[in-house]
């Protein structure tokens, strides 16, 4: 896999499982990719179809290819906040296709299936700092000629 940067475009959810008994629920997306955490904004009282919009980064710079996994919270202001479900997305077609366009991936809770999150993905490859020795440029010298 080539190193360089994962861009994600967390755009939607739609018929997530209210965890408010009363009112519309807050949620809120966390995004893993190996170590690295973001957290997406609050969507405060947009209930079981929120719209987020929003694009993350994450540096690529293993060889291991692993799953993005997306957690759904539901922001609670007197109590600890409430899972509402989470999916997992492989890379492997990312990182050979670069681009996948935005599409619904199944979000799950207890192992049902529990509603939908709609995701974009581009991978933009690095590439490589290696040494040329037929590049003269390097170290600022060049063989002079006599005219």
């Amino acid at each position: 896999m080539p190193q360089g940067v994962l861009e994600v475009l967390l755009v939607s959810a739609k018929g997530l499982q209210n965890t408010d008994m009363l009112f519309n629920m807050d949620p809120y997306v966390i995004i893993t990719y190996r170590t690295q955490e973001k957290k997406s904004t609050v969507a405060s009282g947009k209930g079981s179809n929120p719209e987020w919009n929003e694009t993350f980064l994450f540096d690529v710079t293993s060889n291991d290819s692993t799953d993005l996994k997306i957690k759904i919270m539901d922001k609670d202001s007197m109590s600890t906040d409430d899972f509402v479900g989470h999916a997992s997305i492989p890379l492997d077609a990312l990182f050979r296709e670069g681009d996948i366009p935005a599409k619904s991936y199944s979000v799950m809770k207890d192992d049902a299936h529990c509603g939908e999150i709609r995701i974009g993905l581009n991978f933009t490859a690095q590439r490589s700092r290696g040494f040329d020795p037929m590049d003269a440029n390097i170290g600022g010298w060049k063989q002079s000629g006599r005219d």
